[in-house]
Order: C-alpha cells, then structure tokens, then sequence
C-alpha cells in the first residue's frame, strides 16, 4: 500500500514537472512584439468627453449657422492626412462598429439615417468585371470590391452655430455636424460633382473622437485627440455658406473664387463684429 502511494506521488510528480516545462517552453518561445517607444500609450483609451454647459433658451441672445469647409491639403490640415490614422477611416470605423449613426447626405438635418446594412458598405464600391480562362472562350462576370482610398477625401465639410450667450455675455459655437467630401466620376471617368459622402452627427462622435489620437506635426508626444482639435479649432477652414431665408450656399450668388473668398470673410468678420459691438468703451 506505502509501495502504491509513493509510485502515485511520484507519476504525479512527474506529469507536473512535464506540464511546467511544456508551458515554460510555450512562454519561452512566445516573443512578444517590439515597442516603438519607451512607454505604453494608453491614457486616451479611457478619456472621458468634456460635457458642455447647460444652455437654455432664453440665454441665447443670437445665434447664427455656419457651414464652413475644411481643406486637408492646407499645412494647417496635414494631421485630417496622417499616415497613421487618417480621419476618414475613423468616421467609417465608427459606423461600422455601430458607435455612431451615418445620415444621408441629401439632408444636413440628420432626419434621415441610413440603415446599418448600407452603411457599413460606405466607401466600398463594387465593380463588375469580365474575366476569361486561359485560351479558352470561357468568360464569367466577377464582382469586385474597391475599398475607397483614404487620400481621396481631401475636404471636410463642418455644420455649427455661433450663438450670445446672455447669462455668460459671452460668444459660444457649438459643431453640430461632419460630413466628408467627395468627387463623383462616371463610368468613363469623367466628374460629375462634389457632395458629402454623409453626415455624422457631432454629439454623438464625440465620444469617439475623444479616445482616438491625433497626430500633430507640433507635438510629438501625441496627447492631444481629435475632440481636442475640435474644441480647440486647430484647424483651417473657409465659410462656404450661412443661414439664409433662400437657403443659398455662396456659390450661388458669388461666381469667382476672388469673390466668394471675400464673401466669407464678411460673414465670418459679421459673427465677430457682432459680439464686439454689444459692448461699449
């Protein structure tokens, strides 16, 4: 019986030091991957998002909707561009991890949201190609997947509002939505026309734009994310439309560049005049 015991502990013994050196081995073996950098960036990952003041309307003395557009390939704009994590693929990340809604372009009021099964499909186009085996007269129609390239979104276009606040007697703007700009081809390959590929409401990306870096060419440490470039207007932009009776973009009314430049200028030195002038020296 004692004889039993000890041959018993002994197997297990053993079976336990050849599982130990069966699991040592696997860890010894297993490599982790190189770091690019001294530490672990992780302090976005649980960023919470800055709250806004509570506005009330009877505090809004004025108030003002802007549509204003974002041009990437200004130096101001090299970080909506950045190798790592261009902006566009962050919105199209954000839709198809159903973290944010995608409405259709044809409406900036987003009252009309597209459904999931479209959505995620948003930068993919699909192709139908002939393709032929070999000597044979053999041809099948194949479809093809493009993915949208990211450097092909080279504009943002911005919907926000400037308002008074009374109670703080102070200027305030609040972005209510993103939309990215695209150049429609035919089939030839000929433009037909530029529009926002959809919208994205602010609020509601805010989250996500607020656990997401953004690289800027000024900081290399990268603490800064893309609600900060937000909130912290860095970046450049020009006005391309106003709130107006006749719903008219400055296009419209204003033909040469020169003049639609000019135009914009005015509404946006309007906006500054406006709270300028409420008070008296």
């Amino acid at each position: 019986m004692k004889a039993f015991n000890y041959y018993t502990i002994l197997l297990i013994n053993l079976l336990i030091l050849g599982t130990s050196s069966i699991i040592y081995g696997q860890s010894t073996n297993t490599k982790a991957a190189p770091l690019d950098n001294f530490y672990q960036r992780e302090l976005l990952q649980d960023k919470p998002v800055l709250a806004y003041d509570n506005t009330h309307e009877k505090d809004v003395l004025w108030e003002k909707r802007i549509w204003r557009e974002i041009e990437v390939r200004e130096k101001m704009n090299h970080h909506f561009i950045h190798e790592k994590a261009y902006f566009i693929n962050i919105l199209l990340d954000a839709i198809k991890d159903k973290k944010i809604t995608a409405y259709y372009p044809i409406r900036d009021d987003f009252s009309s949201p597209i459904p999931y099964e479209e959505a995620k499909l948003l930068g993919i186009t699909i192709d139908t190609v002939i393709c032929s085996f070999g000597c044979f007269d053999d041809y099948v129609l194949e479809t093809v997947h493009n993915e949208l390239d990211p450097s092909d979104v080279k504009r943002y276009r911005l919907k926000e509002v400037w308002y008074f606040d009374e109670e703080t007697s102070s200027m305030g703007v609040r972005i209510l939505g993103v939309a990215p700009i695209i150049d429609r081809y035919d089939d030839n390959g000929n433009f037909l026309n530029s529009g926002p590929m959809f919208w994205a409401y602010y609020p509601e990306l805010r989250k996500t734009l607020a656990r997401t870096e953004a690289f800027t060419s000024n900081n290399g440490s990268g603490r800064m994310s893309w609600d900060d470039i937000f909130e912290a207007r860095l970046f450049s932009s020009h006005i391309v439309k106003e709130s107006n009776t006749a719903n008219r973009r400055i296009k419209d009314y204003k033909t040469s560049p020169i003049d639609m430049l000019l135009e914009a200028d005015k509404i946006k030195n309007e906006v500054f005049h406006f709270e300028h002038d409420l008070w008296s020296y």
